[in-house]
């Protein structure tokens, strides 16, 4: 199944990361299969299942940056001599932060059609499909390549007896230290190990498609179908869930819509 995607939930928060949310799959493509059996004199009932992902990442260069005017935000020089703009200066290490994310659709399905035969190996239908959908979003930053031994590593320091020990340099002297320390009470702690991390939101909701079809008999038990139709499905504010198990009490509305094509080949009577 082809979806021509109205919008994909979160592109612009993804835009603000550094991705450009266009290079994702348009049309996007979802893999599955569908059957039918007969119910009653035209009518057919149906199923559907189906998945499909795309994936975008990016690379960034980094620029070291400080604040020196008046203006808030990212200033640039207004011109190569000029020094109205703050400091920026290039990065010249190895080290480049990469952003990737991931678009997932899953569907499952009740169809009923009504069927209007044309020819003797050509029939029209029109229907709709009914069913669950759920999309994910997963967003995974990182700073290098992945090393088996440290994605087992605490990310907040070295655990022992059931507890996480998390370090301060030791170049600090003993009254710094307490400062440190003190400082960052109450706080919520960086992560001090590990190579990036990962978010995954996600979201299940009503799905509707109404759609007509044409299936042309190529041979006695082989068809090829067609079908156009417009998918409709929508997450309720305050319906996606982080990691599976924590709802985000402030997330937005978000729709799952677009013309859909469909190709299969079918076979049976």
């Amino acid at each position: 199944m082809y979806i021509s995607l109205d919008s994909i939930p979160g592109s612009d928060m993804m835009s603000a990361l550094g991705l450009n949310t266009n290079n994702f799959d348009n049309p996007f493509i979802v893999h599955g299969g569908e059957g039918f059996t007969h119910i009653a004199g035209r009518w057919r009932l149906g199923g559907y299942a189906g998945i499909g992902s795309s994936r975008i990442s990016n690379i960034m260069d980094v620029y070291f940056y400080q604040e020196t005017n008046d203006s808030t935000g990212i200033q640039e020089n207004s011109s190569p001599l000029a020094t109205d703009g703050d400091k920026i200066v290039a990065y010249e290490g190895s080290f480049r932060p990469t952003v990737s994310a991931k678009f997932s659709f899953t569907l499952g399905a009740v169809i009923l059609e009504y069927v209007i035969p044309v020819f003797r190996d050509l029939e029209i239908s029109g229907g709709a499909m009914m069913g669950l959908g759920r999309v994910n979003v997963s967003i995974d930053q990182h700073t290098g390549e992945a090393q088996w031994n440290d994605l087992f590593s605490n990310s907040y320091g070295t655990v022992s007896n059931g507890a996480v020990y998390y370090s301060i340099d030791s170049s600090y002297s003993d009254t710094d230290a307490d400062s440190i320390i003190g400082a960052m009470q109450g706080t919520t702690l960086s992560s001090v190990n590990g190579y990036g991390g990962m978010t995954d939101i996600s979201g299940t909701f009503f799905n509707f498609q109404p759609y007509v079809a044409i299936k042309w008999q190529i041979m006695d038990r082989v068809g090829l179908r067609l079908s156009l139709g417009y998918n409709q499905g929508t997450i309720g504010a305050g319906e996606w869930f982080l990691n599976d198990r924590k709802q985000i009490a402030d997330s937005p509305k978000s729709t799952i819509q677009g013309l859909t094509i469909r190709t299969m080949f079918y076979f049976g009577l």
